[in-house]
């Protein structure tokens, strides 16, 4: 599809380079093995910030889980909101924490318990899974069972805990120590084909969408981000 086409679509305003590149530079850093599941947080406010706290320690995709139809239509707003990674919504933990932990996934629920672990003593530059559970009763009993290991953060305060949101970034934010040490941000973990197909559709979501539902192929972008054709 030609660009004098494309433009005429209106569905496109041409990235600048410095964008282009800003974008290229996320993906290569994108850990695909390191993700997040929400089970059954249902506050706007906490998902929207706990989905900030994964794209800026560079989490590629997230999962929400909740068998509440009115959780689900606010993680399904905060799913919709989140431009920079994808948010899978999900009713159950079970089938999620069981193909999590097929892919190799160590699971880790912050619930405090006689076994749990600081936090910070996990090495978290194994493939893993953050188990984050509702603001009030915590993670769900399918969630305790399928935990590898639970892990709480240190309380020197008269408050037992944090808010969720707040949690997870403490814990996300120490994976992110670790992985930056090991140099896991400097390896790429997608495929060549992968990074081409992401840049299209993190660079020019609504034309992606237009094509995918037509079946039609991204066309190819210069270094530049420009169309080629």
């Amino acid at each position: 599809m030609p660009q004098a086409r494309l433009r005429q679509t209106n569905l496109i305003a041409l990235v600048s380079p410095e964008r282009f590149r800003k974008i290229r530079e996320l993906l290569e850093k994108r850990q695909t093995d390191l993700t997040l599941v929400m089970d059954n947080v249902n506050k706007p406010h906490n998902l929207a910030a706990i989905i900030r706290s994964c794209d800026a320690v560079g989490i590629h995709q997230v999962h929400a889980i909740s068998y509440r139809s009115s959780i689900k239509t606010k993680q399904h707003t905060a799913a919709g909101a989140s431009r920079w990674l994808k948010v899978h919504l999900n009713e159950s933990f079970v089938p999620v924490g069981e193909k999590l932990r097929q892919s190799g996934m160590q699971i880790l629920v912050a619930h405090y318990c006689p076994e749990a672990v600081n936090f910070r003593s996990i090495d978290y530059t194994r493939p893993t899974a953050i188990v984050m559970g509702e603001e009030l009763k915590g993670p769900s009993q399918e969630a305790l069972g399928l935990a590898d290991n639970f892990i709480y953060i240190p309380m020197m305060g008269m408050v037992e805990s944090l808010n969720v949101s707040v949690a997870a970034a403490l814990i996300l934010f120490e994976a992110q120590r670790q992985r930056q040490a090991a140099g896991l941000y400097d390896t790429r973990h997608f495929s060549d084909s992968d990074i081409e197909r992401l840049l299209f559709e993190y660079t020019y979501p609504r034309l992606a969408a237009v094509l995918r539902d037509q079946g039609k192929p991204y066309p190819k972008l210069n270094e530049n981000g420009a169309f080629t054709e």
